[in-house]
């Protein structure tokens, strides 16, 4: 019997494909003020230059490719079906472009729009303005990013799924920033194995049942071709 599956990935497994992360080492906070994009009171104080950021970071995507990662965990998804979910804390579509389908964006979306009336999501691959409107409602709209001080997208879901799971993979993320790093602890109260694939190793962890330490485009595909 298939085991049920779900990875949560970070900022690492983004960053082989040439992204820059928003914490590490020249990451966007070095060069941005936290509090100038990406806070509620940022987007009631200045929206245009809220916008413009997110419009910025959505012009570049294209330049950037799904790497080995990306690709082996749609391909893991492809095998296992309902079994496996992908959590998702990076804001980009790489994922969606290296073939996987059933993807929880809990930060948000940065290919997307969201209405400020009604919360309708919507696909956005352009630029949007002061202008720009919800097709739905026409209401006024925002970039689907969560801003700090929000709550994550999905959380109901995501506890759901890890409630149930057989293994929980973490990749690329160092599983310190909540809520994200409180999902190993839940998965594993409810009797999941848990795996970490990332190039730093947590020390005296005693969440994390096995750890593999290495580059995600090299250590994900093996593991994942593994995966029983």
């Amino acid at each position: 019997m298939r085991k049920r599956l779900v990875v949560l990935t970070g900022a690492g497994i983004s960053a082989e494909s040439g992204l820059r992360t928003f914490r590490g080492n020249d990451g966007m906070w070095e060069h941005e003020n936290i509090e100038d994009v990406c806070t509620p009171d940022a987007l009631r104080r200045d929206p245009k230059r809220v916008k413009d950021f997110y419009n910025f970071l959505r012009k570049g995507l294209p330049e950037h490719q799904p790497n080995a990662a990306h690709i082996a965990l749609a391909k893991l998804e492809e095998r296992l079906g309902d079994k496996f979910l992908l959590i998702t804390q990076n804001v980009d579509d790489l994922h969606e472009r290296g073939g996987s389908k059933n993807v929880l964006h809990m930060h948000g979306d940065l290919m997307k729009l969201r209405c400020t009336h009604a919360g309708h999501e919507f696909e956005f691959r352009g630029e949007e303005t002061m202008d720009t409107r919800c097709p739905i409602c026409g209401s006024p709209v925002r970039p689907d990013i969560v801003f700090f001080g929000e709550v994550p997208l999905y959380m109901e879901e995501i506890q759901d799924a890890l409630r149930n799971c057989d293994e929980f993979a973490y990749i690329g993320t160092s599983s310190v920033v909540y809520p994200a790093a409180g999902f190993k602890s839940f998965a594993k109260s409810c009797g999941a194995k848990v795996t970490c694939l990332n190039l730093e190793v947590p020390e005296n962890d005693p969440y994390t049942d096995v750890v593999i330490e290495g580059k995600a485009t090299e250590v994900v595909p093996k593991w994942a071709e593994a995966f029983e």
